[in-house]
């Protein structure tokens, strides 16, 4: 028997992991996300599990979406978690976040030990992305170098040989922790870097490349087995910052990136991966994991860059392919997005504009075009999860 699980949305993992303390508080942009975003792991759990979420907005507007898609999780409030047998199944594990579900009564056999999150942690750094990217160089279609710092020394010799670069923090996700670096070992990028080798003991460093654009291999690993999950491609911001998803099925993802690189690649890539990061997590990690890769141009052809970070824990790119999965129609492309509003007013009026210029079409359960919201809008929301079919 499959045993129930208990679903959260909790944003701030990376920030957690990095700082280790059980009794972390996010910042309070992050604190927002979490609780307007709260209800978003009904869109990829199963339909005998629960989203631990706030009912106050939450299941009036779950009760209604569940006339198009019954098969959505249910809703469970902190004070109900002590009476239900449930596997928990955070966005990612911290500290902090074991912390939160034992105090709320979950069962310590069935939360990570000291030692399991200790392992996550390291995995979860971007100094495993560096130590894997030689292996996963797998012929002349790939490409990118990767170094982890660990003094200033390192890092201005580095700078002298690479002046045009990114360094990024070890432990950050979502494009954040990145510092592009254009003119070499400046005072300020000297300084961040020593800030963060004291922090968190190193810092990654890659020369900069024509990215053409951005995609993902996903990931599911249990008891020491990793499986394919299929394919992200997501839009980055200038600054790196994630911007959104592309809704497609793998085939329609896998033509695209087959413009640039040859599908065996890609295929040897997938295989090459399932490999190393079974070798890599054992058997502690039990979820979703993402490995971030990009297509670079050349000056003679394209070129794959195989393991630009890897991301162990729930992510927007295999929650937008779930989404695509199950609740778009398989001939239909649309968008992925999350959007922060500088007002609960103006998200309101966006949210209204989109569903008039952009009304939703739903055949067989599945959505055909238009706009639709992923949460519910409360009165005080700043964020907004939505897909746009088409």
């Amino acid at each position: 028997m499959v045993q129930k699980q208990l679903y959260l949305f909790n944003p701030d993992h990376d920030l957690a992991l990095a700082n280790q303390d059980p009794n972390y508080m996010s910042p309070v942009l992050v604190r927002q996300l979490a609780d307007d975003l709260a209800i978003l792991p009904v869109w990829y759990g199963g339909a005998d599990d629960f989203v631990l979420a706030p009912s106050r907005w939450n299941a009036t507007w779950l009760a209604s979406v569940r006339e198009d898609f019954p098969g959505l999780p249910s809703l469970i409030t902190e004070p109900e978690v002590a009476y239900k047998d449930l596997i928990p199944s955070p966005w990612g594990w911290n500290p902090a976040i074991r912390k939160r579900l034992h105090l709320l009564g979950v069962k310590e056999s069935v939360l990570p030990t000291q030692d399991e999150l200790a392992h996550f942690r390291i995995c979860s750094s971007r100094q495993l992305a560096v130590r894997l990217l030689p292996q996963l160089q797998l012929n002349e279609w790939f490409c990118g170098e990767s170094f982890y710092l660990s003094t200033t020394d390192e890092v201005e010799t580095f700078l002298r040989r690479f002046p045009v670069c990114v360094l990024k923090a070890p432990l950050s996700g979502s494009g954040r922790g990145l510092n592009w670096c254009r003119h070499g070992a400046t005072p300020p990028i000297v300084n961040w870097c020593k800030n963060v080798i004291k922090k968190q003991g190193g810092v990654a460093a890659e020369p900069s490349y024509d990215k053409v654009l951005d995609f993902a291999m996903q990931f599911y690993t249990h008891k020491g087995k990793v499986s394919f999950q299929g394919y992200s491609l997501f839009y980055t911001s200038v600054s790196g910052a994630y911007d959104g998803n592309l809704l497609a099925g793998n085939n329609e993802i896998e033509q695209r990136l087959a413009n640039y690189i040859p599908l065996k690649c890609l295929n040897l890539l997938q295989k090459k991966l399932k490999q190393v990061l079974s070798d890599s997590l054992d058997e502690h990690y039990t979820g979703y994991l993402g490995v971030d890769m990009m297509i670079c141009r050349f000056p003679e052809d394209y070129r794959l860059h195989p393991c630009v970070e890897i991301n162990l824990r729930m992510n927007m790119g295999m929650t937008s392919r779930l989404i695509c999965d199950r609740y778009v129609s398989p001939s239909r492309t649309g968008v992925f997005k999350v959007v922060y509003y500088s007002s609960t007013d103006d998200l309101l009026k966006e949210d209204q504009r989109m569903r008039m210029v952009f009304p939703l079409d739903i055949q067989e359960g599945k959505i055909f075009q238009g706009y639709f919201k992923l949460v519910p809008p409360h009165p005080t929301a700043r964020y907004s999860a939505y897909i746009l079919v088409d």
